[in-house]
């Protein structure tokens, strides 16, 4: 029997999402971190050290993007850098792979993939031009309770009464960690680009039969609407630049709020819709993931903040500020959900394990930069139904150029 090796993995980026992403490959069998790259040499170096002392390298801090694509112990590149750096890095791997400089042979991006349709698309040129094995990480598909429930809804149910019609899938926290998230340039726009492209594929990959192609399902329509709730308030606006540098919500403001619905057919012609909604102006518990699948006789559905462990803390029991329950956390007392492995329960183990498993046996993901394109193209065509107030029907080839407002008022200087 042929004795594959472990991949080994460079990191691009060292922030929030990094390290979400080393702490699942404790989950995650023949795989090494051996590198990591981040022009933020603090956040660089605590990152390498986390993973060496996890065991899950041996690891090393890249101080350029240069050094870590060159490297001879880096198989393949997480790209997690912020979204306004995704394509200027897809350039440098695809430049040192194509000249011979890095023997780097497959990438996985972190959601979204560009910030427009115009910039996916290139992303995936880039990638397809030179020759790499690329994934889409979307960790709300590789989820536990979505695999597990699409896996009985479509075993059981399907076969008995007919296919599932609807999916719901929303997405709320208190808001993002970074200031380059609250910056409508760097980011791509507000809560619609960051986090409806996870409601968005979850819906469409709940919606899709089982081993068929995503493009199984064709997008017909999309209407959407945005809300500029709480962060815009004189009150949280001044809040938020106080906490970060360059963000200033009253004059360059993101939407808080968005809503989705997106109509889709099968390969027979039926009709399918996804409802979707994000928000970073809720304050609950912390992090709250809602979905559901609905057909002719059934429904399944799930919270991530309904967890099987929870704990009380009376108002005696005082302590610091952390997230050490649930991510975003907004309380230290009360009745407290837990989210007793958020690694496992997002998805991130999951969506890592097949990723690894498909680079090392060339296998093709089940989510791909075309998968990207496509979720980049649907959140596109949801801002331009929010602010012209229709419904945008599909194929519309204004949406290659299409920018939206948030990301076109951005602030001067932090724009991509």
């Amino acid at each position: 029997m042929k004795t594959v090796s472990p991949l080994r993995i460079g990191f691009v980026g060292s922030g929030f999402i990094a390290k979400f992403h080393a702490k699942s490959f404790q989950s995650v069998r023949h795989a090494q971190i051996t590198g990591v790259y981040s022009p933020t040499g603090t956040h660089r170096d605590a990152l390498v050290q986390a993973v060496n002392d996890a065991e899950l390298g041996p690891c090393r801090a890249h101080t350029d993007l240069e050094s870590l694509l060159a490297a001879d112990d880096v198989d393949a590149i997480w790209l997690l850098a912020p979204n306004d750096r995704r394509l200027e890095v897809m350039q440098a791997i695809h430049a040192a792979v194509k000249s011979g400089r890095s023997k780097v042979r497959a990438i996985a991006c972190e959601k979204p993939l560009g910030r427009t349709l115009a910039e996916a698309r290139e992303v995936l040129r880039l990638a397809e031009d030179a020759g790499l094995a690329h994934g889409y990480l979307e960790n709300q598909v590789f989820a536990s309770a979505v695999e597990r429930g699409k896996e009985i809804i479509w075993r059981r149910a399907v076969p008995a009464s007919g296919r599932p019609y609807l999916a719901r899938a929303a997405e709320e926290h208190s808001g993002p960690h970074e200031p380059w998230f609250w910056q409508g340039a760097r980011q791509g726009g507000g809560v619609m680009s960051d986090m409806m492209c996870h409601s968005v594929e979850v819906g469409r990959f709940l919606l899709t039969k089982p081993d068929a192609a995503r493009s199984s399902l064709t997008v017909k329509s999309v209407q959407g609407s945005v809300g500029y709730l709480k962060w815009t308030q004189a009150k949280y606006a001044k809040s938020l630049a106080k906490d970060f540098q360059g963000v200033a919500m009253q004059a360059h403001p993101v939407e808080d709020f968005a809503r989705a619905t997106i109509t889709l057919e099968d390969e027979t012609g039926q009709e399918l819709i996804v409802e979707a909604s994000t928000s970073w102006s809720y304050v609950g518990p912390g992090l709250r993931i809602d979905l559901a699948l609905l057909g002719p006789e059934y429904a399944m559905e799930f919270s991530s903040l309904n967890p099987s462990l929870k704990v009380f803390l009376s108002r005696a029991i005082t302590g610091g500020q952390g997230e050490d329950l649930v991510e975003k956390q907004n309380a230290e007392q009360g009745q407290m959900p837990i989210v007793e492995d958020e690694a496992g329960t997002y998805g991130y183990i999951g969506e890592n394990r097949h990723m690894v498993d498909c680079f090392r046996h060339g296998r093709t993901p089940i989510e791909t930069f075309e998968d990207g394109v496509e979720v980049t193209k649907i959140v596109m065509a949801l801002y331009k139904s929010a602010e012209t107030g229709q419904v945008v029907r599909l194929p519309d080839e204004t949406l290659e150029t299409y920018v939206p407002v948030p990301a076109r008022d951005g602030p001067a200087g932090v724009g991509g």
